[in-house]
Parts: C-alpha cells; structure tokens; sequence
C-alpha cells in the first residue's frame, strides 16, 4: 500500500470509529457492514433504498421459517411479520418512505404485500380471478409492481393506491409475463414469454410491453433493474452460459461481461449514475460484483481486508449514493476458502468513504 492510500485508510478508519463498527475495504475506501441476522439465523439482502435501509429475508435457527425485514442505522433490523395465517415472508424492494414490498404466505396461498411504518403488512390483493400474486419492487410514488397468478396462468401487474391491480399483459405470443423493477417515472422492467422465447421487456403507460431482444447467439433474457433515465440491467441467456446486459433506448442491448472464466453473471441493480452490481461466476462458487461506467467490471471482494474469512457471493442492490447491499457467507470450521460449503448467509452493508466523511462532517457541526 502506498503512503498516500495509507493515510486516507487511516483517515477512514477514525471516521469508523465515529460512526460504525465497521470497517475499511482494502485499495477502495468502503465501510463494510455486517448486519445482524434475526435470532441469529441466516439473512438474504433483497433491496436497498436511498437512506441506505436494507430488506429481504432472515431465517431463524432449527429450520423456522423466514421472515421479511428491514434493517436501518437506528432500529437495526426489524422483523416485518407475515399476514394472517402465514409462517413465512420475504421483501424485494424498499422506496424513500420505507415502504416495503415483498410476499407472504397465509393460510391458503402467497399474496404480494405492502408494509409501511404506520400501517404495518397490507394483502395488496390480485388481478380479477387470480389466487395469488407476489409484489417485486415499488418507487417513490407508492407504485408496486409484481405478478399475480390463476387460472389464466402468471401476469405481471402494477399496482395503486388509488386505482388497485392493474394487468400489463404479454409479448405476442407469450402466455406468461413478470414485471420486477419499476422507476419514478412508472416506467416497468420484467420478463414476458413471447413466439420466439422468454425475454425482457419495458413497459410505459404510451408505448406498452416493448420486447428488449437477447445478446447475439442468446436464447432467452430478463430485465431486473431499471433506473431513472430509463437504463435497464438483466441477464441474457443461452445454452451454456448466461450474460449481464444494459439496455438503452440509444444503443440497445450491450455485453457488460463477466469476471474471467466465468460463464454466468447477472446485473441485478443499477443507480441514476449507472453504476451496477451484480453476481458472476462458475461451476464452483460465485462472486459480488461492480460494474463501473468506463472501468468494466471489478470482483468486490477485491476490496475486503485479507484476513476477512466472508465471501460476497451476491451484490443485490446499489443505490445513488454508492452504498451496496450484498449477502454471503463464511467457511464452516475445517472448509478451505474459495469453496462453495458456506453456512450461514450474512447481509452486509457497502458504504463509500465519501458518505463517511459527509455524515462525520454532519455530526460535528
């Protein structure tokens, strides 16, 4: 390490030591957070908002089922219950109010469900004539978008206050279809079956399904994030490997690559600056990671102390201030690290320096 990086490590670690028991990730200047598992189980992130509040699941010890969380500086992490009759829940998405999306079980099927801090867990309902339905993401303006499912088969929906469940229809030829991320501007990301395979798709109130195609030689591909300027991220697949994408409006669908000798990655979050993160990886294990505009693609891991024993397998989220929300896991006793016998999962929390220095200079005034 040079005596220039050196310092600034330094300098972050006593702003570490201010702020969070966390600390710095190696070459990169990131606090690396660990949040507490519920009843020390086995936690999954899902999503990630803009505060830097974290959801998905949290399983308990001896097999009990999981429960949907969110997880915040000041209350840590919180279990959000399941609706009546059910055992368990998960949550996907999470906007600026703390408004929480996920899907739980009851007594007679999985229903998409919205959590809010004054409210708690509501059944958000299904289409017409459906049993059940599962909700993916929400924005800022309360829109939850996800699928709902019947007797007609899997239809993706977006969903309001004011107007309820509304169906979003198919790809020509398709019979299925999910939609799995929406942004501010209502516009809708997700996947469709259609005459020549499953793939991708954006939806907006004017121009309805658009179908996003695949990468060259790919048979199939979803869209899973989707962010303010309309750039969307997903996987592109064929009958060996499976490819990250971005899509724009101008240049269409594009490679974003894989870390090397690797034959499956998937972008699964990008932010307004484009930043995105993901997962990459091989027959053996897999790996977080970040794709950065002009600077490809980098391992997170990468940026963890040596003596870190965790592995990020999975970079779920990243939101506009930097901040990554990622899951993985450490080796049992006696297992060697870089094998893929990793118990329990843990949810970890990426913050950048620069969100360090901000809140310090914050609390010093």
């Amino acid at each position: 390490m040079s005596a220039l990086n050196a310092g600034r490590v330094k300098l972050a670690l006593g702003l570490l030591s201010l702020l969070t028991p966390s600390f710095v990730c190696a070459g990169e200047e990131y606090s690396f957070l660990e949040l507490a598992a519920l009843r020390g189980g086995s936690s999954v992130a899902r999503g990630l908002n803009y505060r830097g509040q974290v959801v998905g699941s949290s399983g308990f010890p001896q097999g009990d089922a999981a429960r949907a969380f969110v997880w915040s500086k000041n209350a840590k992490m919180q279990s959000l219950g399941t609706l009546s009759g059910g055992d368990r829940s998960e949550a996907f998405g999470i906007n600026r109010k703390s408004w929480v999306v996920g899907t739980s079980n009851t007594a007679t099927s999985v229903r998409a469900f919205l959590w809010t801090p004054r409210r708690g867990m509501q059944d958000i309902g299904t289409l017409p004539g459906d049993s059940s339905s599962q909700a993916f993401a929400v924005n800022n303006a309360g829109q939850v978008v996800g699928s709902s499912s019947g007797h007609r088969g899997v239809r993706a929906f977006v969903w309001t206050k004011a107007g309820g469940m509304r169906d979003l229809g198919v790809l020509p030829g398709g019979h299925f279809s999910e939609a799995l991320a929406i942004n501010d501007l209502g516009q809708v990301a997700g996947r469709s079956d259609s005459s020549s395979g499953a793939h991708g798709f954006l939806w907006t109130e004017n121009g309805g399904m658009q179908d996003l195609g695949t990468l060259p030689g790919d048979r199939r591909s979803q869209a899973l994030a989707i962010n303010n300027r309309g750039q969307i991220v997903g996987s592109s697949a064929g009958p060996d490997r499976a490819r990250a994408f971005l899509w724009t409006k101008s240049s269409g669908i594009q490679d974003l690559g894989c870390l090397a000798a690797n034959v499956y990655c998937e972008a699964l979050s990008i932010n307004d600056s484009g930043k995105i993160v993901g997962v990459s990886g091989n027959t053996v294990e897999t790996r977080a990671v970040l794709w950065t505009p002009g600077k490809g693609i980098k391992d997170l891991n990468s940026l963890l102390p040596p003596a870190s024993e965790f592995i990020l397998s999975t970079a779920v989220a990243v939101n506009d201030r930097g901040q990554v929300a990622a899951f993985g896991s450490e080796p049992r006793p006696g297992s060697v690290k870089g094998h893929h016998h990793w118990v329990p999962d843990h949810v970890f929390l990426l913050s950048p320096s620069s969100q360090l220095s901000k809140r310090a200079s914050a609390d010093n005034r």
